[in-house]
């Protein structure tokens, strides 16, 4: 198992395809195993890798990465199978890409701090605050066409939309619906939405969904579009 050499343009492009149809390295919830991979980054993907660049910036989010579960492990027992990890060197720290990014010496020298040392420094953080607001947010997107399916034609299917409209969250918008045919009478609800994939995923979706067990049989994703 393994991507490769992270720090190169080759290997991002297989960490992109690998976070294409997951949210984290592995399991549903960020754990050490981002932790090991972010750390290897020598900083973040092109904006072209658009998986890897949402998860990159929602792991960055985390400010104690330390406290996440889990056991961080070699790189090589990451990744999909067949695929050796080449990374050579050691990443460095997030926040040190970001004052390598910025170019700028948060601290000063080691020398004694005197009154114009002071004043460097206070000027060095007003440089670097002000380049970083001007900084866009990137707020990844996902469009998603979901299949719910009830369990016979005697769901009142208006009523099982009506609930699964009822599921609020931030970072989920609802949009059009229709019902199709399945077969024997029964319908299925086809319904859109958009997610921000930082904050909402299809598993969570998924598991509210088929809360309504009443009404709802099972749900799939007919189509999962970035945006």
């Amino acid at each position: 198992m393994g991507f490769g050499d992270l720090r190169a343009a080759s290997g991002l492009k297989v960490l992109n395809g690998f976070l294409s149809e997951r949210s984290y390295i592995e399991g549903y919830v960020p754990s050490q195993a981002d932790v090991a991979v972010f750390d290897s980054l020598s900083g973040a993907p092109s904006a072209d890798l658009v998986h890897a660049l949402r998860w990159y910036h929602h792991i960055l989010s985390y400010s104690q990465r330390s406290s996440l579960p889990g056991v961080k492990k070699p790189l090589g027992q990451y990744g999909p199978p067949g695929l050796a990890d080449t990374t050579s060197g050691s990443a460095p720290s997030a926040a040190k890409e970001e004052e390598d990014d910025d170019d700028i010496d948060l601290f000063g020298s080691d020398e004694e701090e005197d009154e114009e040392a002071e004043r460097l420094k206070e000027e060095r953080l007003a440089q670097y605050a002000a380049k970083k607001s001007k900084k866009p947010t990137i707020i990844a997107k996902s469009s998603l066409l979901l299949d719910v399916k009830p369990w016979d034609d005697e769901t009142d299917m208006k009523q099982l939309e009506a609930l699964v409209r009822s599921i609020s969250m931030e970072g989920l918008l609802w949009g059009q619906s229709k019902l199709l045919p399945v077969g024997y009478g029964i319908q299925k609800l086809q319904i859109n939405c958009v997610i921000e994939d930082d904050k909402v995923g299809t598993d969570m979706l998924e598991e509210q969904i088929t809360a309504f067990e009443d009404f709802v049989q099972s749900m799939d994703v007919a189509a999962f579009n970035k945006i």
